[in-house]
């Protein structure tokens, strides 16, 4: 049965959990196409062969789509911190939160949550890589460094070939202030700019630069990725309901974090207070996911867990 409903799943990023007979969660995984990996589990495991002995047991799938590979990235590990199934190998996720802390005319890639106090912090980003690139991106476009008061000789020469100076210092501030706050315009300018300067390299036969601008342009990608269900400061707690077709999907956000998931059946008029109280952020996420929750069920309704 759990086979069959492979197809039911869209081709879209989001996050899957296995169960079996008796509703125990088996497994809890991401994916950048939830369909085709999900599927994967009955054609070819490749290097998660140790999985081989809990997919005869799956008797059911669930799976919630989100906005973005990243956020998918943060759910998965949300839940997983929260519980860890028997064939998961680890709590939580193996990328290291990171944010991006603007102060004193310098972009730094921190561990979230920052230690020091003060200027600008934006995140939080999963992947320590993801983020001192995006920094790199960032200042390969906006060198910000090189507008302060106070310059080194080598930093002076620099800004000099540049042709940066003090007068470029609040609009590189804005710019990049913009593009965090993933503003689209600031965001396709900046990636236009990289993507320009990688062509160049590439044309000059300078491959190794343009392969990492590219890399930078990724994971500028990763950190303006739409993701809300981890937030860079804890908010109040609040719960979200989506209702589609007899199957009410409940969502847990606790200190900013969405970190649990129920489903259970239910009638229409009895999910009508709940569906109610949801935020409004939280609405055609939680709608979207009980349309698939309904998809994904085949003979019966299943329960909340």
């Amino acid at each position: 049965m759990s086979r069959s409903l492979v197809p039911r799943l869209p081709v879209a990023p989001g996050v899957y959990r296995f169960r079996d007979v008796r509703g125990r969660v088996l497994y809890i995984g991401r994916a950048t196409e939830l369909r085709y990996r999900v599927g994967s589990y009955w054609t070819d495991l490749g290097k998660r062969r140790h999985l081989a002995r809990m997919v005869p047991q799956i008797t059911r799938i669930e799976a919630l789509t989100c906005d973005s590979v990243h956020e998918a990235a943060w759910l998965e590990r949300n839940l997983l911190e929260r519980s860890k199934p028997r064939w998961n190998r680890t709590r939580g996720g193996q990328e290291v939160p990171f944010c991006i802390r603007l102060a004193d005319f310098t972009l730094q890639a921190v561990h979230w949550p920052p230690v020091a106090s003060g200027g600008l912090i934006f995140g939080p980003y999963l992947g320590g890589t993801q983020a001192r690139l995006a920094v790199s991106a960032l200042e390969r476009v906006l060198p910000l460094r090189y507008t302060a008061d106070r310059l080194g000789g080598s930093q002076r020469d620099m800004a000099a070939i540049l042709g940066v100076g003090a007068g470029d210092r609040d609009h590189f501030v804005t710019l990049i202030t913009a593009v965090l706050r993933r503003e689209p315009a600031a965001v396709s300018a900046v990636r236009a700019r990289l993507a320009e300067l990688r062509d160049r390299a590439s044309e000059r036969l300078g491959f190794e630069l343009a392969a990492r601008i590219q890399q930078e342009i990724e994971a500028v990608d990763w950190v303006v990725a739409e993701q809300k269900v981890t937030t860079l400061t804890p908010g109040d707690d609040a719960e979200a309901y989506g209702w589609s077709g007899g199957v009410l999907v409940r969502f847990q956000i606790r200190a900013g974090r969405l970190s649990g998931w129920e489903q259970r059946g239910c009638s229409q008029r009895a999910a009508e207070p709940h569906v109610a109280r949801t935020p409004p952020q939280w609405r055609d996420f939680a709608n979207r996911n009980a349309e698939l929750a309904t998809r994904l069920v085949a003979e019966s309704v299943p329960s909340g867990s």
